[in-house]
């Protein structure tokens, strides 16, 4: 076994009581809940400490650790009913992974159905992997174990266990505490369900704001414009009076609005409300979304009209003739058909988007999208005389459409983006990302400027100033955008990129690695290393990192860190960034970067018997983590320790601090303290 292995099991013999920062914020148990003679919920309940929280089990490509639930299958005793289900919980835009991520706090509750095959006891066994972070740490993946027993005779008594996962006892409890134990989960989890309403509801009405603007893009566009004054002259003519002509027109905007919202409807019931965010993150959907938006923005642009069968239209036209409530629904059905062309790929657009929150935000959507369309022709109903008002149609009308047009074509590579980020295929990094936006929204300036003509354009004898004026705003956007390609963050546009992480270079194109450090430039990366956040020479193993640090007789930074450490994340683009933080990076330490959830095995023969709870380590992650909690007394990150060359703290430890000038002293005093040895 090699050196890192013995000094675990050393420190942990000798043991540090003081500054014990071991943190055990989550506690789990397991119980049984009957549905009928041969079907149970086997329930996992999370009580997750304040100021932590849980993450889901659907988190995108990219983010931290989802909670995953894994069961041994008996087929002879017992079949699982679907997947593991959970509560709504939070989800949250997070800037550092650019992802909305769904999390737990105070308590998560997790249900699997079974079915029993037999009317013998049952015993279940199970594994459960998870990850909690707070505002200032991020705690190591843990893998508990889950046992459940259970027996589906008619007339016998439920037997349960529960399984606290913190100490693995089992202890038997009666019914009437089981009962107990239910009836007070419930209650703290409508609590927890009533703080998140709240936030839902915020996020439901953002989508119906949004939905509502893109309703009326829809409205302006050359398909639905013109049909207002001509649906409105229908309804005011052909009515008996005035208040009659009104009643229809409202009608006709009722009919809008439900059938754009049976639309939104159908998408939830169809997809199921829960598995609509699964599908907006799958890399088939997102490829095949991908390819209607380059078609949908190419006929925008003028190459061709997308049309649904004429038959269909001819059909509703047939029976609008009818008259009442039921021509005037057909009128309304006629409407949507006839301006599919136009409406559909912004409905499109608007149902992925809602898709991606799920539950009722579908029909949300769709009812922000119908109400822009139908207010306008119940109101000018209403008021004949506002129609004068109205500008009349022309190749205004085509420049809006080419405009949405020219936005589609952007959004689609957006969904590219997300399919290619899934299969880490860096075959869109975030360079090439921002490149095919400026190329888009400067072809779109100079269309707004007039030295682009499309196919269905009229003469531009002059432009006007409304059109100026969005010119000039589409090509300040393309020029904010052009420094992003030399590593400029683009905060205006966050969370559409790809990651800074996932580019050729970290710093955009034509940065030239190494140049800022003129002994990196003259000796290149030393063996062993990597180029870490911003290009700080990092080690990954502790003893070749000691190594070379006594090479060049320089103290030692190890960052215990992970991939889906947020908090880590957010130290290394918020104080590491500082250049005077980085020039103590670069030039006065050797950092040491320990990963603690780094999924990789360990060889064989450095695998071995953990002496904390006596299983193996098998993964380099299990063994930086282990190494953290015997050694420094925790088990969160991020967590910076500063050492000489014997392995000697050199001052206090440091964790999740975003102050640069705190964190500057800190490195200060540790390296003040460093006695270098004569060389």
């Amino acid at each position: 076994m090699k050196f890192i292995s013995k000094i675990t099991v050393l420190f942990f013999l000798i043991g540090f009581v003081s500054n014990a920062q071991i943190f055990n914020p989550v506690s789990w148990d397991t119980s049984v809940e009957k549905l009928s003679e041969s079907e149970f919920n086997l329930l996992i309940t999370a009580s997750i400490e304040d100021g932590w929280h849980l993450y889901a089990q659907e988190v995108p490509e990219g983010g931290p650790i989802p909670t995953s639930i894994s069961f041994v299958e008996q087929e002879d005793n017992f079949i699982l009913l679907g997947s593991p289900v959970e509560g709504e919980g939070h989800e949250e835009y997070d800037q550092v992974f650019q992802m909305d991520i769904k999390y737990f706090e105070g308590q998560a509750i997790f249900k699997q159905k079974v079915r029993l095959l037999t009317d013998e006891q049952v015993k279940i066994l199970g594994s459960l992997e998870f990850m909690v972070c707070d505002d200032t740490n991020c705690l190591p993946p843990d893998v508990i174990d889950l046992s459940f027993e259970l027996q589906g005779k008619a007339g016998e008594a439920d037997a349960v266990d529960l399984a606290p996962a913190k100490d693995l006892n089992f202890i038997q409890q009666t019914d009437t505490a089981l009962a107990d134990q239910q009836e007070e989960v419930s209650k703290e989890k409508t609590e927890i369900l009533g703080r998140t309403k709240k936030e839902k509801q915020k996020s439901l009405w953002t989508l119906f704001i949004l939905s509502f603007f893109a309703g009326f893009a829809a409205l302006l566009t050359p398909c639905v414009f013109p049909m207002i004054p001509m649906t409105v002259s229908f309804f005011t003519k052909q009515s008996k009076n005035k208040a009659v002509g009104i009643r229809n027109a409202i009608l006709f905007g009722f009919s809008i609005v439900f059938l754009y919202v049976l639309l939104g409807t159908v998408v939830t019931s169809v997809f199921g409300a829960d598995s609509l965010n699964a599908l907006s993150t799958n890399v088939w959907f997102n490829l095949i979304f991908f390819l209607l938006l380059i078609v949908f923005a190419i006929s925008f642009l003028g190459a061709f009209e997308i049309t649904l069968p004429s038959s269909w239209g001819t059909k509703v036209d047939s029976q609008a003739d009818r008259g009442g409530l039921v021509g005037i629904f057909f009128m309304a059905l006629a409407l949507a058909i006839v301006s599919f062309s136009c409406t559909g790929p912004i409905v499109g657009t608007a149902l992925v988007a809602a898709a991606a929150q799920g539950g009722i935000a579908p029909v949300v959507s769709m009812l922000g999208f119908s109400l822009a369309i139908a207010l306008p022709f119940s109101l000018f109903a209403a008021f004949p005389g506002w129609m004068n008002s109205l500008p009349k149609s022309g190749g205004w009308l085509n420049t809006v459409k080419v405009f949405l047009g020219f936005l589609e074509l952007a959004l689609a590579f957006k969904f590219l983006s997300n399919a290619d980020l899934v299969l880490q295929a860096h075959l869109l990094e975030r360079e090439i990302f921002i490149a095919i936006w400026i190329t888009i929204f400067g072809a779109l300036a100079l269309y707004l400027f007039g030295k682009i003509k499309l196919p269905h354009d009229s003469d531009l004898p002059f432009i006007s100033v409304g059109r100026l004026s969005l010119g000039l705003i589409v090509m300040a956007f393309t020029i904010y955008m052009i420094p992003g390609l030399w590593g400029a963050p683009l905060k205006l546009i966050s969370g559409f990129p790809p990651p800074m992480h996932y580019s050729e270079s970290s710093y955009g194109v034509g940065y030239t690695k190494l140049s800022e450090s003129r002994n990196t430039s003259e000796k290149g990366i030393p063996e062993g290393a990597h180029l870490g956040p911003h290009d700080i020479i990092s080690f990954l193993d502790y003893e070749q990192g000691m190594a070379y640090a006594k090479k060049v007789n320089k103290p030692v930074m190890i960052d215990f860190t992970g991939h889906a450490c947020v908090n880590c994340r957010k130290m290394e683009e918020r104080v590491w960034s500082d250049p005077r933080v980085l020039q103590v990076l670069k030039q006065e330490i050797v950092l040491i970067s320990l990963f603690v959830d780094d999924k990789r095995k360990l060889p064989e023969e450095e695998q071995y018997t953990s002496v904390i709870n006596g299983k193996r380590v098998t993964t380099i992650g299990k063994k930086w983590s282990e190494f953290q909690i015997i050694k420094y007394k925790a088990n969160a990150q991020p967590y910076y320790v500063l050492l000489d060359h014997d392995g000697e703290n050199l001052n206090e430890y440091s964790a999740y601090n975003p102050d640069i000038e705190e964190y500057l002293a800190w490195l200060k005093e540790g390296i003040g303290n460093f006695n270098p040895s004569n060389k």
